[in-house]
């Protein structure tokens, strides 16, 4: 069974940074995609950035391309989301993602097979 734990999360002022972090275990390949999803107070879940292939593929959404940057730790089957300029519309829940499928569509949340708890994101004005 696959398991991931978000940490991370926190209270910043806008133009801060917050590093989250997934831990995962039970995985079968550290390849596999994982991805970051958020989802703001009545608002849809969305996707935030996705992974595969121990990095050398990397997606990011429009908003937060040039901002956000995930990597991976292949021994620890870590997932970090390292998050810059921080604004008050990023403000969400964010969860990281597993899925089983290497060609998954890292863009679509139903691709995924696995869910972390989330881990809350605050960004004052």
């Amino acid at each position: 069974q696959v398991r991931l734990v978000e940490s991370g999360g926190g209270l910043v002022q806008a133009g801060d940074s917050l590093r989250l972090s997934c831990a995962a275990s039970g995985r079968t390949s550290v390849d596999l995609p994982m991805g970051w999803f958020r989802q703001a107070p009545e608002k849809e879940r969305e996707f935030v950035a996705a992974i595969r292939n121990t990095g050398i593929n990397v997606l990011y959404a429009d908003g937060v391309r040039g901002r956000f940057t995930i990597f991976t730790d292949n021994v620890e089957d870590t997932v970090y989301l390292q998050m810059n300029s921080l604004r008050p519309e990023d403000t969400a829940v964010y969860f990281c993602a597993s899925s089983r499928n290497p060609f998954a569509a890292v863009e679509t949340s139903t691709d995924y097979d696995y869910w972390g708890q989330g881990t809350q994101v605050t960004v004052s004005s």
